[in-house]
């Protein structure tokens, strides 16, 4: 097990279907103690009966667009735990109206705070755990990301460039925490079924592209985004950092010159 005795903190569980959820999963497969965050109290009971299955797993309140419940969160975890090894951050939300309409149509608030919450939350997150002294030697920190930071995905909109700022936002970490042996690294994970993607215009036709253009002509599941999130957790990666990892089943690596070889059959 490669993560036996760890302790990980899994921020942003809502339900089964989540990516976290996944990771939770795979973690504790890996003999990982979970600690995790719902953003409200609320969110803790719905979240109640799924932990069920999870030993000793521990919850936590956090809003991450506020800065003084960051350092609280850490404080309370120092008081239970002392250390984490590890961290994922799995967390990001938009206005449906920002992502349902035409992007050039986002409004400045809206933009701010898909920003505020799905990237900058990251920096936040960082700085807090590192200036309490909750990283452990060789510990990681793990994010969540998808490719429309790179292309355009109809529907993703403000999303995309949310996402574009968490993957330079885990560089310049990775350059900074890499001084205290601690590691930053993202996972692109193809599109999957979660609640958070039914706000995303056209969503199931991405799910069907994506099954048929990819090497491996399936859709990723949260089990394997699960498991590659362990790996980046664990001592396995340790030569691993500041790097956008993809599990999509190689749907990254198709260009669109090879689908008009396709569809015309030459």
């Amino acid at each position: 097990m490669i993560l036996k005795g760890k302790n990980i903190l899994v921020m942003g569980v809502r339900n089964k279907w989540s990516i976290a959820w996944g990771a939770v999963q795979s973690a504790v497969e890996q003999g990982a103690n979970i600690l995790y965050t719902c953003s409200s109290e609320e969110d803790v009971e719905k979240t109640e009966e799924l932990m069920k299955e999870i030993p000793n797993a521990k919850a936590y309140v956090c809003n991450v667009s506020e800065d003084s419940k960051i350092e609280n969160l850490f404080k309370e975890i120092k008081k239970d735990y002392e250390k984490l090894d590890g961290i994922l951050h799995s967390i990001a939300h938009a206005n449906t109206e920002d992502l349902r309409g035409d992007f050039i149509n986002t409004s400045r608030r809206g933009y701010s705070h898909a920003q505020d919450v799905s990237s900058y939350s990251l920096i936040a997150v960082c700085r807090y755990a590192k200036q309490l002294g909750l990283l452990s030697e060789g510990s990681s920190i793990t994010t969540f990301t998808y490719d429309g930071s790179n292309q355009v995905f109809t529907g993703y909109n403000v999303m995309g460039s949310a996402k574009a700022a968490l993957e330079c936002n885990v560089r310049y970490l990775a350059s900074e925490l890499g001084r205290e042996k601690i590691r930053v690294n993202a996972i692109s994970a193809g599109p999957i079924k979660t609640l958070s993607a039914k706000g995303i215009k056209d969503f199931g036709e991405i799910l069907k592209i994506v099954e048929d253009r990819a090497p491996l002509h399936e859709n990723v599941t949260i089990k394997q985004v699960g498991d590659a999130n362990s790996f980046l957790m664990s001592d396995l990666s340790s030569g691993i950092t500041g790097q956008v990892i993809y599990v999509n089943n190689g749907y990254n690596i198709m260009g669109m010159w090879f689908f008009i070889i396709k569809i015309i059959n030459i």
